[in-house]
């Protein structure tokens, strides 16, 4: 765990996280009650502090807008008697997590109560294991389409009261309108309410906005459905043409061999398709999607927004100069601009050691940069083609495609050793 910027650290925890649940104090035990009895400055949102206040001796301090104005008020009081109330697990999906980017592990003391899932949960008998959970807590709604898989059992926190009809709302447009739909509302406390319907039928009003809702998964025909694997249909993809297309899009995909956690350049972005996968593997992967045409660089965030990866980042303008001043990247991909001067060299030198980077060339002239840098660089070429087929008259035939050079290369880390005889070769 990274210390805490600014300050040295501490021996002991001073900062104590306490998780409040909508039966307040009842729901602690002894020794969460007597760290919040002791606290000098206590945290929180004026709901847990309302909740808690019969308890309270120290400052009460309400989160401020922007949060991080509060954090850095924490952080301040660094080797003070510190409590922070939260709702539920601190650590799921809450301030626990804000926290400990800041705050070494061995500086805090959690008492969590249940999260607002595993009360859920309970109350449906939906074992926590089989079930995704998804935060919508002022977090964008498209989080929830990767996971509107039919038979799936999703439980989704929701921002406010108008959540659950706009989740209704959206499941109905998707194709998704039979699906049965629970609204849990301020669980563990005296306003507990559990009310089911369907999605396509949701009338529910005054709903409180604490609010988890519960999706049993159904699809009617047509719906739309994102497939798990890469490579997914090019019509889910909303494009002019300047799309890589499936078959390549899965070989490419593969080749840039997504890690937890790495960051991805699509240089040339066209329709977002690649970095729209590459961020579909995992929710720990993140990607920078580099496109210069101002209609494509707004067609790519439709199309992310529609396939439920809101974060992608677009930097709209030409490589190489739309380059200058990104992180460096985990992998690069280059679909489109890659024979343009400096490009190539540019990511190459930007590209972490031991990353991934992989071009795809359509044009005579990328193929020529490639074959340069593969005689520069090693690596590996493969010459990617396919073949549909299609009616000739009243026959068949196959029609082929334009044939792919792909090009990858893994920049050599010089703490590693060298490549064995049948890996990719990088010099």
């Amino acid at each position: 765990m990274p210390p805490a910027a600014d300050s040295p650290s501490c021996s002991a925890p001073w900062l104590i996280l306490i998780g409040l649940g909508e039966d307040g104090l009842a729901g602690l035990g002894e020794a969460a009650k007597a760290e919040l009895a002791r606290a000098e400055l206590v945290f929180g949102g004026q709901r847990h502090l309302d909740l808690a206040q019969s308890a309270i001796r120290g400052e009460a301090r309400s989160w401020q807008s922007p949060f991080e104005r509060s954090v850095e008020d924490i952080l301040a009081a660094r080797g003070r008697s510190v409590v922070v109330l939260a709702s539920g697990d601190p650590f799921l999906f809450g301030v626990g997590a804000t926290l400990s980017r800041r705050i070494p592990a061995a500086e805090m003391r959690s008492y969590p109560a249940p999260s607002s899932f595993s009360l859920a949960a309970s109350r449906l008998g939906w074992p926590l294991q089989d079930t995704v959970c998804v935060s919508l807590h002022g977090r964008p709604l498209d989080l929830i389409r990767p996971h509107l898989q039919p038979g799936s059992r999703v439980l989704a926190l929701t921002s406010d009261a108008a959540g659950p009809a706009d989740l209704a709302a959206l499941l109905v447009a998707e194709g998704f309108g039979a699906t049965r739909l629970t609204v849990l509302e301020a669980l563990g406390g005296p306003r507990e309410r559990v009310t089911t319907t369907v999605a396509e039928g949701f009338r529910l009003t005054d709903i409180d906005s604490l609010n988890v809702c519960a999706l049993e998964v159904a699809a009617s025909a047509g719906a739309r459905v994102l497939p798990l694997a890469a490579g997914r249909e090019d019509s889910l993809f909303e494009h002019d043409g300047q799309i890589t297309k499936r078959e390549i899009r899965a070989l490419t995909l593969s080749a840039l061999a997504p890690r937890r956690g790495e960051h991805l350049w699509d240089i040339g972005a066209g329709s977002g398709s690649v970095a729209i996968e590459w961020m579909l593997t995992d929710p720990s992967l993140t990607a920078t999607a580099i496109e210069a045409h101002p209609e494509r660089a707004a067609r790519l965030l439709r199309n992310a927004a529609r396939f439920g990866v809101p974060s992608l980042r677009l930097v709209q303008g030409t490589a190489p100069g739309a380059l200058q001043g990104l992180a460096s990247p985990d992998a690069i991909f280059v679909g489109g601009g890659g024979s343009e001067p400096g490009v190539m060299d540019t990511a190459c030198a930007a590209l972490k050691a031991g990353g991934r980077l992989v071009a795809n060339a359509v044009t005579l002239e990328m193929e020529a940069v490639l074959l340069a840098l593969h005689a520069r660089l090693g690596g590996s070429l493969t010459r990617l083609e396919i073949a549909r087929a299609a009616p000739v008259g009243s026959m068949t035939a196959w029609r082929p495609a334009m044939p792919i050079t792909q090009w990858v290369w893994i920049k050599p880390d010089p703490e590693s050793p060298a490549p064995s005889s049948d890996a990719p070769v990088s010099s």
